[in-house]
């Protein structure tokens, strides 16, 4: 009997153990605040394949690592060198791995776009169409977006990069030409181009819609940098700033309104548009750190840099004021390179 009962015990001790052991449950990766987020574009190590995209929630400081991997259980690919959002849709290009990477508002994988060969930057014409800028192709990639397929190229030797499209024209930076090009997005045909300077890799549109490119130079050949402000409608140069030979400015981005330019010069510089010289000092100094990524917040205007290190290690986000005094830091990927602000 007293056995019986010391079985029975045992039994019953074990079951409320089972019962009452805590169920691993995985959180969801989601941030909840209601915020508008931060993705942070990270590169990864050339040749790795560990790229990744960086989720940051303002609201609650929070960050999800590796979202694409964290949503898919696979890797987005090797380099990851930008990101764009159309119509409820994420384009991540990934330059190495010459694919784009297809997804929902979540980050679930829908499609992938092939037939690239080293894919720079994703810039949507119409709701149907989209120009891929590239390393190695010597052309613009001309998308469909409704079947997720390379329809065709237009034939732009050397090596494309950032763009912007106004007025059924896209002006698009060369760094292997000192011009920018001019492409008719309605027969996608080049027209025209303006130079502007070695090495222009980045270009943004003012309040007033006029175009600035921003071009590092060519220090082996003592040819220094310049700023180049663009007239759209007639494909003029207004006005022009020369840098001092040595100087290598880039990342060239505006604040909110659209008044203020912002790009990497040692630190983090700014312009503004109506400026009658380049600034004499920086903005926000380096203070020895590896100054990679910039990009302003239009949802409240904050300042984010990325510092990547020594390239190998998870990049430092800093988020600064518009009065250039830091607010905080926080961990991203490998070699961050660029964000999108929803």
């Amino acid at each position: 009997m007293f056995r019986s009962f010391c079985i029975v015990l045992v039994l019953l001790l074990f079951s409320a153990c089972v019962k009452d052991k805590p169920v691993a449950i995985t959180p969801d990766p989601a941030p909840q605040s209601q915020l508008k987020k931060v993705y942070v574009i990270n590169e990864g190590g050339f040749g790795y394949g560990n790229s990744s995209i960086s989720l940051f929630d303002p609201g609650t400081n929070s960050v999800v690592e590796d979202l694409f991997k964290t949503q898919n259980n696979a890797n987005l690919g090797d380099v990851t060198q930008s990101l764009n959002y159309v119509n409820g849709t994420f384009y991540a290009v990934v330059n190495n791995s010459g694919r784009i990477m297809v997804c929902d508002a979540q980050f679930k994988k829908t499609g992938q776009i092939n037939g690239l060969l080293s894919p720079r930057y994703f810039l949507p014409i119409t709701n149907q169409k989209a120009y891929v800028s590239d390393f190695k192709a010597n052309a613009i990639s001309v998308i469909d977006l409704g079947s997720n397929t390379k329809t065709k190229s237009i034939n732009c030797s050397g090596w494309t990069e950032g763009m912007v499209l106004i007025y059924n024209k896209v002006f698009v930076c060369n760094l292997r030409r000192n011009y920018v090009y001019v492409i008719n997005t309605l027969n996608d045909q080049i027209n025209d181009s303006v130079l502007v300077g070695p090495n222009a890799s980045g270009l943004v549109i003012d309040k007033r819609d006029k175009i600035w490119v921003l071009s590092s130079g060519d220090a082996v050949n003592s040819v220094g940098a310049r700023l180049t402000r663009i007239d759209p409608l007639t494909n003029i140069i207004e006005k022009s700033f020369d840098f001092s030979v040595g100087e290598s400015p880039d990342h060239i981005c505006l604040n909110k309104t659209k008044d203020s330019l912002f790009y990497l010069n040692k630190g983090i510089c700014l312009m503004g548009i109506g400026d009658a010289a380049l600034p004499s000092a920086t903005f926000i100094p380096g203070n020895a750190r590896n100054y990679y990524g910039l990009g302003i917040n239009p949802n409240d205007y904050s300042i984010y840099a990325s510092d990547a290190l020594d390239y190998s290690q998870k990049s430092n986000i800093y988020i600064f004021d518009m009065k250039g005094n830091q607010k905080q830091v926080f961990k991203a990927g490998i070699n961050a390179n660029g964000f999108y602000f929803e």
